[in-house]
């Protein structure tokens, strides 16, 4: 399956500025043009609900509204298109407790940080083929 990447949209949730900055410019280079940013999870609430994106890709740990948090509000939406768009967290984080909580919510993939331009791709492509 080939995957247009030109025609995704992607919001990105990270309260690190240099994090997101990474993100953008691995998505450009697989040609992703249409890239939405929040720095915590009630932005980027709004933005989901906004842009309707095709994938999500959120830290897990930010102020005042953490990912999994984040992730509890999108899936209680009452739009289905909206509720049921793919979440990766993106996230050094590993514990079994953090993993737990996070597949309970119907998150859909995990990308460790530092994130390569290899894993982002494969990550896409699985969530868009599958």
């Amino acid at each position: 399956m080939s995957i247009n990447f030109k025609a995704l949209k992607i919001v990105i949730i990270e309260d690190e500025q240099f994090i997101r900055v990474l993100i953008r410019r691995l998505l450009h280079q697989l040609g992703v043009e249409l890239i939405y940013e929040a720095t915590e999870g009630g932005e980027g609430l709004k933005e989901v609900v906004r842009t309707r994106p095709d994938i999500v890709f959120c830290d897990i740990h930010m102020e005042p509204m953490d990912g999994l948090t984040f992730l509890d509000r999108l899936r209680a939406l009452p739009i289905g298109a909206v509720k049921d768009t793919p979440v990766v967290f993106l996230t050094a984080d590993a514990q079994q407790e953090t993993v737990m909580k996070a597949k309970k919510l119907w998150v859909n993939g995990y990308l460790v940080k530092p994130v390569s331009l290899q894993s982002l791709e494969r990550r896409i492509v699985s969530l868009l083929a599958g």
